[in-house]
């Protein structure tokens, strides 16, 4: 199997024959949001993957916990206070974008939110601000981890 040391995986996906990138700065915040999706599914799906063997339908119930509308509207207001002038404002480009798909089983709060933060993912990610982008996941997650902490905490009692 190829070790890719002197590359990454961004090298060789531009190799690819009619590979295109969008201009993360002019690029629509549906586009964004529609790239954001992807990078952060494949973001928990990774982690939810590395915790060990699991038949499919369990890794995609826990996937699916962190990828709603509703968890990933938690995890933006986790996030807003550490955000950056430019990031607050593709995060508020996104959720103020007039989508075509309704909220499904989903707040419109919670759905408008989740476009933001899925564009704020998608443009981090199209301007190779990796760094950048796990590290608000990472708040973002914890800030899951301490809701269900508090969940647990409060059917126990």
């Amino acid at each position: 199997m190829e070790k890719s040391v002197e590359h990454g995986f961004e090298y060789y996906m531009n190799r690819i024959p009619g590979m295109g990138h969008p201009d993360p700065k002019s690029a629509s915040p549906l586009v964004l949001a529609y790239i954001g999706d992807c990078v952060f599914d494949l973001i928990i799906k990774m982690m939810v993957a590395g915790r060990g063997n699991r038949p499919v339908h369990v890794l995609h119930e826990e996937t699916s916990r962190y990828v709603q509308a509703s968890a990933q509207s938690y995890m933006m207001r986790a996030m807003q206070e550490h955000l950056n002038t430019e990031e607050h404002a593709v995060y508020r480009r996104g959720r103020n974008a007039k989508s075509v798909s309704p909220a499904k089983n989903q707040s419109i709060t919670d759905y408008r939110r989740a476009t933001g933060f899925e564009a704020l993912i998608g443009y981090l990610y199209l301007t190779g601000a990796y760094g950048r982008l796990t590290e608000l996941v990472e708040i973002g997650l914890e800030s899951m981890e301490h809701r269900e902490e508090g969940q647990a905490d409060n059917a126990g009692k």
